[in-house]
């Protein structure tokens, strides 16, 4: 039996719901540049070949459980919706990884692969984008989750769709709640109900251990929330973020595993259209649904999450690519990311070869010297002064060159190392 509410109150009513036919139709005609808003096929593929592959190759090592048979979308009328559980209290790789393996797996097939829907949190703030990339879940593919956005990918006729719809709550519940799926959001249902699509459950396994041991506080996840950050996770690693602000995206080296569920449709549980049913109906099979992936999870991690972090494998795919060290651990990630998306940008347009990162012994202080920015992500405390400039200002336009305020805060990093250097000298 469900143990989350079901009160109609508690569940946010789709703003789009008192549209007529026309009316609606006209809004998702206009607001079908989201389709290719941002969306650059190229870097996604170029990202999972140069950086994300080496990264799932070595330190996540992701499985897939009954995942072969990717749902074509050219076989349906509207996309399959894809929904899992979240990790708690941490950056959300788990999500990167599915996606980026998924898509590595198909062989790049559109058709064969997931669009997320992401919380708009994470597309609006610099700082929750990888190392601050600017547009990078849009680029990859991901749209914000809002109704009329939903209602409109649903009419994509490229890609099906990948949700987390326990939303920001998922993200955020502390490691005493692992695996316990929070409550679900009633949109997707209502889409699955509406377009008759159906959706594909699965289990994300041992992604609780990406940041394990780490603990959430209303307290102060209120005050993180005024600087656009929904949660601060409170752990072992807190208070080493203040001297190593690369710990902001660090991840421990959890075995991700993904294990496909049971396909539910469910507009087969009710015999009555979707303009007859009401918030009571939508709410039962929002908690059906939920009773379905919870049971599913609980099993999956009995048979798969026994083993979490596989040390012996970690050490043993470290040392089979020892000459890529140290960049597919997380202090050698800023440098990694920020490097590619150097190259790209120079080398937009061209082939995927022409993006060579050389990583390699020796390759860490050429790429910072290409990337000084990336100094600041291991300086104690002063680093967080740059940083938090570069985090709050308003993402350039895509495809812009480094604007003066970039320069100025790159040329700040550098006046703090120096000071650093001889603050230790003095002392």
């Amino acid at each position: 039996m469900s143990t989350h509410s079901t009160t109609v109150k508690e569940q946010k009513v789709s703003p789009l719901a008192n549209l007529n036919a026309e009316a609606l139709a006209n809004l998702i005609l206009e607001n079908k540049k989201i389709h290719d808003d941002f969306f650059d096929i190229s870097y996604a593929r170029a990202l999972t070949c140069k950086v994300l592959h080496l990264i799932n190759e070595v330190y996540f090592r992701p499985v897939f459980v009954g995942f072969d048979d990717m749902p074509n979308r050219k076989d349906t009328k509207y996309p399959v919706i894809f929904a899992s559980n979240h990790s708690g209290m941490a950056f959300p790789w788990d999500a990167i990884i599915f996606k980026s393996a998924i898509f590595e797996k198909q062989n790049y097939q559109l058709n064969k692969v997931v669009r997320a829907l992401i919380a708009p949190v994470l597309s609006h703030n610099r700082l929750m984008n990888p190392f601050m990339i600017d547009h990078f879940w849009k680029r990859v593919g991901g749209v914000d989750a809002t109704f009329l956005n939903f209602e409109t990918m649903m009419h994509n006729p490229d890609t099906n769709l990948l949700i987390y719809p326990e939303g920001i709550a998922g993200i955020g519940k502390g490691f005493n709640r692992k695996y316990q799926l929070q409550q679900l959001a009633t949109s997707f249902v209502r889409i699955s109900l509406k377009y008759r699509a159906d959706i594909q459950p699965f289990a994300t396994i041992n992604a609780e251990y990406i940041n394990p041991y780490t603990y959430s506080f209303s307290v102060i996840n209120k005050q993180s929330a005024k600087m656009g950050i929904s949660f601060l996770p409170i752990g072992v690693l807190t208070i080493f973020l203040l001297f190593q602000p690369w710990l902001f995206y660090y991840a421990w080296p959890a075995k991700l595993t993904f294990i496909r569920g049971q396909r539910i449709k469910p507009y087969e549980w009710l015999d009555k259209p979707f303009e007859e049913m009401t918030e009571e109906d939508i709410q039962l099979v929002r908690d059906r649904i939920h009773d379905q992936m919870q049971t599913e999870l609980t099993e999956a991690v009995v048979k798969h999450g026994q083993v979490r972090f596989n040390i012996k494998e970690l050490f043993r795919k470290m040392w089979t690519h020892k000459q890529l060290f140290p960049f597919y651990l997380p202090f050698g990630w800023p440098l990694l990311f920020r490097e590619f998306e150097r190259q790209y940008s120079n080398n937009k347009g061209k082939q995927l070869d022409d993006i060579q990162l050389n990583l390699g012994w020796g390759a860490f202080f050429r790429l910072l010297y290409h990337n000084p920015v990336t100094i600041c992500y291991f300086i104690p405390i002063l680093g967080w002064i740059p940083l938090a400039i570069m985090g709050f200002r308003k993402p350039k336009p895509y495809g812009a060159q480094q604007t003066r305020s970039g320069k100025i805060a790159i040329l700040l990093a550098f006046l703090l190392v120096l000071g650093v250097i001889g603050w230790i000298g003095i002392g």
